[in-house]
């Protein structure tokens, strides 16, 4: 992730569907699930299968920019 004015976004290559085969929208969620492993996860499949907590050591919430980038809006 880079940082610019403060502004964080994900930095990693995205596909079109999260780890769950979920096409994304304009969130995107990189978390923790509750089976243990982190996962790229659209807002439905973070309430499935997410800890539905953000911060350190639980996940950060991106919301995709009119350019294309994921800006963090939470976590």
């Amino acid at each position: 992730m880079s940082n610019n004015n403060n502004a964080v976004y994900w930095s990693s290559p995205l596909g079109y569907r999260d780890d769950f085969g979920i096409p994304y929208n304009s969130i995107m969620i990189d978390g923790k699930t509750q089976q243990g492993p982190w996962a790229n996860m659209t807002e439905d499949s973070w309430r499935n299968h997410g800890v539905k907590r953000f911060g350190i050591g639980y996940g950060q919430m991106y919301e995709k920019q009119p350019d294309g980038c994921w800006l963090k809006i939470e976590g």
